[in-house]
């Protein structure tokens, strides 16, 4: 018999507040905005972090910090200061199909948006009126501004075309919530959680669909909002905090 909303409800805030923790940081690669204290490298060292998030947990933080080592470990005055001679280190680095092409191209669209903006929360801030589609789809097409080859445009994720965009939800997710348990960050206060959709990839659309929360079988987009609509039931203020609990289950092979 499926289980009630109020007892997935129930299990899902006792998983939640498990996983939801400072000893979740280390194995996890929002560890690496975690390595910083000014809001303007913990938002690039977030994002580079998010992009690269897939494949295995520890080969991403491995490379993520080595990409933030590049970076002089001072992500934001680089990117606005860095000459020619001190990009060139980031034409050798590779994380799965992510290779110095891209990294480059990263790195002067970060920092173009750096010369134009004091941080990245404005360019999201329409989340709260037109939802997470709107303002991820407006960013990519500032991002894109930048000078690049057409094969470093599969590393931004484009919800018109139907992709979960997983990388950028979660990162999204660490500058928006803030719940004082150590783990996300909440410097963004302009933008509500409940605008947040949950970071859909294997391990929550398994969990999700074993509680009876995603019917739908492709992890794309409307999956991603699918499951986020059946966590508003649960939270409607903050619904992306289950991600912890849907992703822990998984990785535990719990569930």
């Amino acid at each position: 018999m499926k289980p009630s909303i109020h007892k997935i409800k129930d299990f899902l805030e006792e998983q939640y507040l498990r996983f939801n923790n400072p000893g979740f940081i280390d194995s996890d690669p929002v560890s690496i905005p975690h390595l910083f204290t000014r809001p303007g490298d913990i938002e690039i060292a977030g994002f580079l972090s998010a992009t690269l998030a897939w494949g295995n947990r520890k080969s991403i933080i491995v490379h993520a910090r080595q990409l933030l080592r590049l970076m002089d470990d001072a992500p934001r005055d680089f990117l606005v200061n860095a000459s020619p001679a001190d990009l060139k280190p980031f034409q050798k680095f590779v994380h799965r199909t992510f290779n110095g092409d891209d990294a480059l191209f990263f790195i002067t669209a970060l920092r173009n948006i750096c010369q134009q903006y004091p941080g990245f929360e404005p360019l999201f801030q329409s989340m709260n009126e037109q939802g997470a589609a709107h303002a991820i789809s407006r960013f990519r097409s500032l991002f894109l501004e930048t000078d690049h080859l057409p094969r470093s445009e599969k590393h931004l994720a484009n919800p018109a075309k139907g992709s979960a965009a997983k990388r950028i939800n979660m990162f999204l997710r660490w500058m928006v919530r803030n719940d004082g348990r150590g783990v996300d960050f909440g410097l963004w206060k302009s933008i509500r959680p409940a605008a947040l959709i949950c970071p859909l990839d294997l391990h929550t659309g398994k969990t999700a669909r074993m509680l009876g929360l995603l019917q739908r079988n492709t992890n794309d987009w409307k999956a991603a909002v699918e499951l986020t609509g059946h966590l508003r039931r649960l939270d409607p203020e903050d619904p992306v905090k289950y991600d912890f609990a849907l992703f822990g289950l998984s990785i535990s092979r719990e569930i």
